[in-house]
């Protein structure tokens, strides 16, 4: 090559180089654009999470075909100690030893599912069923992947709804199953990964920053500001979501109100199957994972209306027990979508959304039957015609307006 072709060269590769850094600051300042809660310019004003991909912003999410919605808050990304110290008043086994867990950046909703949203996936189950009687979009080998199951009417609705059934109030009373599936539908139907959190990422939003008891401090004095739980209600009604304070990252009802999902088993040894590995630095959350694979126990967060304030603390946990909890349940097999017996009526969820979009057969571990136990019942169910299944995609809403009135 000519000394004046090594030049050119030279001059040219920079300009290449700065001119393909260009396009991939463009292409990822134009993905911030197009993504719910990104955006490329640092906001004026409001909570935001600077992060590579933008800054992270609250946004709300409109169920589609209807007019609800619920509002999604950024959490940002750090380390921090889960679980709780054996002086902390309240402290129990199941909540140590202490762990040390590096969290991704993700969003979580602001409340609770209400019964209001969540309404709108029990009625799935008409309307899968008219798809059926119909014939339209059939389950298939090929699209079962995209399926769910809808869940059977309550059984005895008068106890689930004893404390009251209002738009605005927690729903409760579904199983993790029942709840893992309404995350998927929703994902379907929005085009959002949204799912129950991990127990790292739940008690981790829940301090918000701060290691006490509380996310406010260790008094439990002060926790009538921020909670629903024993002292405070009359125990004969459920208050509405997010009527007390919410937290510094504005997460409401995080202690009390109702406990809620998160995608890990209840183990009474807590994270000591973690320490080994801790010894190496800030543990991954997504490898603090306690992923089920019996049907219970799977841990509820954050205490509920009927529990007391030590119960409600932010490393403070509850252990599903089906046979508990499904005790007064006629069917058999018993019911995979609901319990019928308390606790229940004080387990409710809330969703996430990670910012890091992750693959197809990571999210459905999340979303999928994880035990035998539940899939023959979940099987069984379908066998007899007493459950149904449909696929939920994008195009499920207008399906549904075609069907008209009658799904009610």
């Amino acid at each position: 090559m000519s000394k004046q072709a090594l030049t050119g060269w030279r001059s040219f590769v920079p300009g290449v180089l700065a001119a393909a850094v260009c396009m991939l600051a463009s292409a990822v300042l134009s993905a911030a654009d197009k993504t719910p809660g990104l955006v490329k310019t640092r906001p004026s004003e409001g909570r935001f999470v600077e992060t590579d991909q933008g800054f992270m912003v609250p946004y709300t999410v409109t169920i589609p075909g209807t007019e609800l919605s619920f509002r999604m808050v950024p959490i940002p990304g750090g380390t921090y100690l889960m679980g709780s110290p054996e002086d902390e008043p309240g402290h129990k086994a199941d909540e140590g030893p202490q762990i040390s867990v590096q969290v991704e950046p993700f969003w979580m909703a602001e409340r609770e599912v209400s019964w209001a949203e969540y309404r709108q996936f029990m009625k799935l189950y008409v309307i899968f069923k008219r798809f059926e009687q119909q014939k339209i979009r059939a389950v298939t080998d090929e699209n079962r992947v995209d399926a769910i199951t809808a869940p059977t009417q309550l059984y005895e609705p008068s106890f689930t709804f004893e404390f009251g059934d209002d738009d605005d109030l927690p729903a409760v009373t579904m199983t993790q199953y029942a709840a893992k599936q309404y995350s998927k539908w929703l994902s379907a139907v929005t085009g959002l990964q949204l799912r129950l959190p991990s127990d790292a990422e739940w008690e981790y939003a829940c301090r918000a920053g701060t290691q006490t008891a509380y996310f406010f401090g260790d008094d439990p004095k002060e926790l009538d500001e921020y909670a629903w739980y024993a002292e405070t209600t009359n125990l004969e009604t459920i208050e509405p979501v997010a009527t007390k304070k919410p937290n510094p990252w504005g997460l409401y009802d995080m202690h009390g109100s109702v406990a809620e999902w998160v995608i890990d088993e209840y183990r009474e040894d807590g994270y000591a199957w973690l320490a080994e590995k801790a010894k190496n630095g800030p543990i991954p959350a997504s490898e603090a994972i306690a992923w089920p694979t019996e049907e219970y126990p799977r841990t509820v967060r954050g205490g509920s209306w009927e529990m007391d304030a030590e119960d409600c603390r932010c490393a403070s946990k509850l252990g599903s027990n089906v046979p508990d909890w499904k005790a007064e349940d006629p069917n058999l097999p018993l019911s995979p979508w609901w319990f019928t017996s308390d606790p229940a009526r004080g387990v409710g969820f809330r969703l996430v959304r990670p910012l890091k979009q992750m693959p197809r057969e990571e999210i459905a571990r999340f979303w999928e039957i994880d035990s035998e136990d539940i899939q023959y019942d979940v099987d069984v169910r379908l066998q007899e015609g007493r459950g149904v299944i449909g696929i939920v995609d994008e195009k499920l809403p207008e399906a549904i307006e075609e069907l008209g009135d009658d799904d009610d």
